[in-house]
């Protein structure tokens, strides 16, 4: 496949989650068209970057937060999307990761709510994640979310508002192959293995209610999600976001930026190495592990998770299942989020009190 392939594919598959999650409609359309190969990707996106972090610095050079906040966590998010899914060129994408960690870092005291870079242990180093609380509420409940293969804790601030709003708190981490975690640990299908540090974690925060933990993940973060719930009882109810119920068996038609983004982030030197570890994620004989409530959700018209998996979780776990299809979603539905993004909120804040 030719980067001119790569490119038209990104511009017809992306747009609608970069979009959904704070990357304005113009600036889509004019980084997308000045570029004529793949091979452009991250430098052109970095420079619109760019453009949305001076802003942002101005601002804050000036006194004015709440602009500064904004800008900078919209820089943040446009940074990672340089960094999506170019892994063939490594030194290009890590410094285009740096500043997405960096500028979202600038902005989180003045979001609203403000949050709160968190270094959780884990194997004699640790995972980073961001920890926001809704203002006004004493020890609330808190959701813990799990990225995908291709996401990070910088995309996240549209997926933690709904929470936010409705008095729950949000600790988005990156586990192993994730962000800031995908250069030490490969990634791994025990994922209960980081989840388990991470609730451990939770468990030492005063300010956050450990007994009322949620678990959230989206597209690959969403069989993260209920695997670690299916062997960690502290998690109280879980929500399954486009998610894979085994990788492995949907390998073959996934899309070659995915397979060789999952293949480095597996610190796999083949794509045959990279398929042996894929078929370690899976929820076979173990879906009927998970008892509490989940909310499982996909779009039918997904072109890397067969929609037919969220189905296949909803009639395997042993709790209530709450399944949310929607008929003429993509990946995640991300062109329909108001289908699903604040109903699911709304679904959390009730398994959560």
């Amino acid at each position: 496949m030719s980067s001119d392939e790569l490119l038209k594919s990104a511009i017809a598959h992306w747009g609608a989650r970069f979009v959904a999650n704070g990357v304005n409609l113009s600036d889509f359309e004019d980084v997308t068209a000045s570029m004529s190969s793949y091979d452009e990707w991250c430098a052109a996106w970095s420079k619109r970057a760019e453009l949305h972090e001076q802003i942002g610095r101005e601002a804050l050079a000036k006194g004015h937060l709440l602009t500064a906040g904004e800008c900078l966590q919209r820089a943040g998010v446009y940074y990672h999307y340089a960094t999506f899914l170019f892994v063939h060129d490594i030194p290009q994408m890590r410094a285009a990761h740096q500043k997405q960690i960096a500028c979202r870092q600038a902005a989180l005291p003045y979001l609203s709510p403000p949050g709160e870079r968190v270094e959780i242990p884990y194997q004699g180093k640790f995972l980073a994640g961001i920890l926001r609380k809704p203002v006004g509420v004493t020890r609330p409940p808190v959701v813990v979310m799990a990225v995908g293969l291709d996401s990070t804790k910088e995309e996240t601030e549209a997926y933690e508002a709904p929470f936010l709003a409705r008095g729950m708190a949000t600790l988005v981490f990156e586990g192993p192959g994730q962000g800031e975690a995908q250069y030490d640990f490969a990634i791994r299908g025990d994922y209960e293995v980081p989840v388990k540090a991470v609730v451990d974690y939770v468990e030492t925060r005063d300010d956050i209610d450990a007994k009322r933990i949620g678990m959230w993940g989206v597209s690959l973060g969403g069989y993260y999600a209920p695997r670690a719930t299916a062997f960690e009882k502290r998690i109280k109810a879980c929500m399954a976001l486009g998610g894979p119920f085994d990788w492995g068996a949907a390998w073959d038609k996934l899309p070659a930026l995915t397979r060789e983004a999952f293949r480095v982030r597996s610190h796999a030197a083949t794509l045959d190495d990279a398929r042996a570890n894929a078929r370690t994620l899976s929820l076979e004989g173990l879906a009927q592990n998970i008892t509490c409530p989940i909310f499982i959700m996909n779009g039918r018209r997904d072109r890397i998770v067969p929609s037919t998996d969220a189905e296949r979780l909803a009639r395997e776990v042993k709790g209530p299942a709450t399944l949310m299809m929607i008929d003429d979603g993509n990946h995640i539905a991300n062109n329909r989020a108001y289908r699903w993004r604040s109903q699911s909120a709304d679904w959390m804040k009730e398994q959560l009190g």
